[in-house]
């Protein structure tokens, strides 16, 4: 087990931060250095290398975060409060005892490897029987349970000493609030605890500081994930932390960007300010860019900042923050976020991904480029293939932002997410904004400036040489794979954007829109045909737009239906 401990110089000056000043002094941390396997959510477990502690600690990790989402306070039977909840010998308490039963062998796993283990969990979840039995005294009049019930406090206190005495091996337990997952917890049921903005959160704070960092003496890691406040906001963090006395073994755990992980959305303006620890949650496996199906090396922009950061205030990438107090180590998703696919069987991209950041916390000093460098000699590429295999992943970083979004106009970043294309119901209003400012052609020249980049990169994946033909096939299947969903998603814009022209003006560029359409059709067919031919090909996209509705998680709406309506417009 590799532990970064390294001495910070003494920084003259203030550091930047959006909300308060911190003025630096010498200082010895031990930083976190964490990964986690996010399943998704109602599936089998994802088959990954990740999963084995063994390879995190041969990356440099020193801790798991086990996020199968049947969460470790499901695993318990709150005998202590009531046996009645789950009784011996039914169903329920089987269920139960086989999941502690499967984190006994996560706990020791990691243990065994020398790294440290932590769980993953949505508060507030409890057992449906006792929320039954117990409605008044747990949930408010629309029947949500509240913290605002004393009873409410006084089980999380019991379950977490129960948690701790089922697990003592347990190094700490990571926090979850707004958005609370039931998926895979059949005698469970949950929501949101916070209810009362800011007063929620320190509530919720004061009693998990005292029962896991004080009584157990374990680490809390709490996130700030929601949807624009705690997460993002300056003045919101501060009034929640500031209201929370620092320990030891307390930590906050906020994403690198300003919200969730797309690309054009800044760094977080909440890292680096307060007066707490802090760790930074990074995905390797873009969500929202091709969950590994295709090149998309982020690393050098995580670390260094973005390309679309250039000309921003503030912090830009890890390496500006690195020598902040507050800054405490990383938490990477190596595998899963989101929803569904595109499935991928072979793990280049997240790998490549995740032993980069692991190794730069381990030595921030070093640069991000010596680093990647390091890992084409796993890869046992020759000096010349290395430098076309940097070429190619810092390529893929420009193709992705000119892909999926822009950098000449604001985009719905959501109109596009996991294997989903979404239509004009996610990009209309953002169309209507390009049409009216004029930028149909500079955006449309975005999209072909695109597609020249995918070329490039599949023109390198075909030079490089590797005595290693798995390694060969799935770079040059990745790669095509890439062009051919960028080329959809550049016809499926033309398409779209001239046909909205058409809507507005009354004149529509029959011929353009034609011409589209029959590249359209037939990048779907080239599509079929790559994930045909070969095995290593990830799943494929669908022309649809996500809706959080399993298990398809798509209706009839997306790129399709509005293809399909400009193409009996224009008589095809």
């Amino acid at each position: 087990m590799r532990r970064l401990n390294y001495i910070v110089g003494i920084l003259s000056g203030i550091l930047i931060a959006s909300c308060s000043n911190q003025h630096v002094k010498e200082v010895n941390r031990d930083f976190l250095i964490l990964d986690m396997v996010h399943h998704n959510p109602a599936e089998g477990y994802t088959q990954t290398s990740f999963s084995n502690p063994e390879k995190l600690a041969e990356y440099g990790y020193n801790g798991q975060v086990i996020n199968d989402f049947k969460f470790i306070h499901c695993a318990i039977t709150y005998d202590s409060f009531d046996s009645t909840i789950f009784p011996v010998g039914s169903e329920g308490r089987k269920w139960v005892e086989e999941a502690a039963g499967h984190i006994d062998k996560q706990i020791k796993a990691a243990h065994d490897a020398g790294i440290k283990v932590y769980c993953f969990t949505d508060i507030i979840v409890l057992p449906k029987r006792m929320v039954e039995k117990y409605h008044s005294e747990l949930c408010d009049e629309q029947g949500q349970i509240t913290f605002e019930k004393s009873l409410t406090s006084q089980i999380h206190r019991i379950m977490i000493r129960e948690i701790f005495e089922r697990f003592p091996g347990l190094d700490g337990l990571v926090i979850r609030t707004g958005e609370t997952y039931l998926h895979n917890v059949p005698y469970h049921t949950g929501n949101n605890p916070i209810s009362n903005d800011e007063q929620s959160h320190i509530k919720l704070l004061k009693l998990l500081r005292e029962e896991i960092c004080d009584k157990a003496g374990k680490v809390l890691i709490y996130r700030t994930w929601d949807f624009g406040n705690f997460h993002v906001n300056p003045e919101y963090y501060l009034k929640v932390t500031d209201q929370i006395e620092p320990h030891k073994n307390l930590l906050f755990s906020i994403k690198h960007t300003e919200g969730d992980y797309h690309r054009t959305f800044p760094f977080n303006p909440t890292l680096g300010i307060g007066r707490h620890p802090q760790i930074v949650e990074v995905q390797c496996q873009r969500e929202y860019e091709g969950k590994g199906a295709h090149p998309n090396y982020i690393m050098k922009g995580v670390i260094d900042g973005f390309e679309e950061y250039q000309g921003m205030d503030g912090y830009k990438g890890l390496h500006d923050l690195k020598n902040n107090l507050n800054f405490r180590g990383i938490w990477t998703w190596s595998r899963g976020g989101g929803w569904v696919g595109p499935y991928i069987t072979n793990e280049l991209w997240c790998d490549l991904n995740a032993y980069v950041i692991s190794e730069w916390v381990n030595n921030p000093d070093r640069s991000e480029e010596e680093i990647f460098y390091d890992y084409t000699q796993l890869l046992g590429l020759a000096h010349r293939d290395a430098v076309k295999f940097r070429k190619l992943c810092l390529l893929s970083a420009r193709g992705v932002i000119r892909g999926h979004n822009s950098l000449i106009h604001t985009v719905n970043v959501w109109w596009t997410r996991d294997q989903f294309f979404g239509g004009l119901d996610g990009l209309g209003d953002s169309f209507r904004e390009i049409i009216a400012s004029d930028q149909v052609e500079y955006v449309l020249q975005e999209k072909e400036e695109c597609i020249k980049i995918w070329k490039e990169i599949v023109e390198l994946s075909e030079e490089i040489e590797s005595d290693d033909s798995e390694f060969l096939s799935y770079l040059k299947v990745s790669c095509q794979y890439g062009l051919i969903k960028y080329s959809i998603i550049q016809q499926g814009w033309i398409i779209m954007l001239k046909g909205m022209e058409g809507d507005i003006t009354g004149i529509y560029e029959e011929e353009t829109i034609r011409d589209a359409i029959k590249k359209y059709d037939k990048l779907w067919d080239d599509f079929r045909q790559l994930k045909a031919e070969n095995p290593d090909c990830a799943t494929l996209y669908m022309p649809y737009s996500f809706v959080f509705e399993p298990p398809a998680y798509h209706e009839a709406e997306g790129m399709k239906t509005s293809v399909n309506r400009y193409r009996e417009i224009v008589g095809m």
